[in-house]
């Protein structure tokens, strides 16, 4: 199982380099598809993956990519809004095929998932953006890479032993330092070899040790969902981690996080 978990995740970083640093097209059709296989996982659970919510989720997570690939920013926020009133038309129109939990589930995939994922892309064409997407990663697999470390080593208070026995206070405790460490480096390298930044170590540190709460909070708001229904995993489409959502939970909380505090570092530094 290791074994099997070790190389899926090594297929996976070295895709997740490849596609980052292409860029442009490459990145927004692999976050669209990422985001489609997302909200069928979770579309799924519900037992909504086929039916008209579901694929309104699935066409609106289209258009909302291709608006945000064309630069139309303009149309994301109708797109938004009329993704609200299709569903809640299905849900009036097909009332006996729908429960109101359903409604809130198809409401949930498209902004928890499409909307969310859309933050890596968003943050690849800023300027630098190849580099800064780095700090997504940074937050999300090297935070749970750190907290394991530091839970294995330190841990003795149970974090939320309901939904993640496995977690303690000490690894997210670890798992933020250390992530804000990981920054801080990822300052050092930015400010010499990208661009001269003033006090980056101290601004980079800030924004990964603040990121790697909600990669936290985005898994346990994934399992927490898997508990509601008894599911083990999202799917079976990645060796050895589960499905997407079971791989990118972290990521789904940390994007948006990242994109506006470098956001707001850049202009303010």
């Amino acid at each position: 199982m290791f074994w099997t978990r070790l190389a899926s995740g090594t297929v996976l970083v070295l895709l997740a380099i490849g596609t980052l640093y292409v860029g442009g097209w490459l990145t927004c059709l692999a976050m669209c598809a990422l985001s489609l296989g997302g909200c069928f996982e979770l579309l799924r659970v519900y037992g909504l993956q086929w039916k008209a919510m579901g694929i309104a989720c699935y066409f609106m997570t289209i258009l909302y990519y291709v608006a945000l690939f064309f630069e139309k920013t303009e149309f994301v926020l109708p797109i938004m809004v009329t993704y609200l009133l299709v569903v809640l038309a299905i849900y009036v129109l097909q009332f006996s095929k729908y429960k109101d939990k359903d409604m809130m589930a198809a409401f949930l995939a498209f902004y928890y998932i499409s909307v969310c994922l859309s933050y890596v892309f968003q943050l690849r064409t800023m300027k630098h953006g190849e580099y800064m997407v780095i700090l997504i990663f940074v937050c999300s697999w090297g935070n749970d890479t750190l907290a394991y470390c530091a839970g294995r080593l330190f841990g003795k208070h149970k974090m939320s032993p309901v939904l993640s026995p496995k977690k303690s206070v000490e690894g997210l405790i670890g798992g933020i330092i250390g992530t804000g460490i990981l920054g801080a480096v990822f300052g050092i390298l930015f400010n010499s070899y990208v661009q001269p930044l003033e006090n980056a170590p101290l601004w980079f540190g800030l924004i990964a040790a603040v990121g790697a709460l909600p990669a936290v909070i985005g898994d346990l708001a994934a399992s927490a969902i898997k508990r509601n229904n008894d599911v083990k995993d999202y799917g079976k489409l990645i060796p050895g981690h589960g499905g997407i959502m079971d791989r990118f939970d972290s990521m789904i909380f940390t994007a948006p996080i990242i994109y506006y505090a470098v956001l707001f570092i850049l202009d303010f530094a």
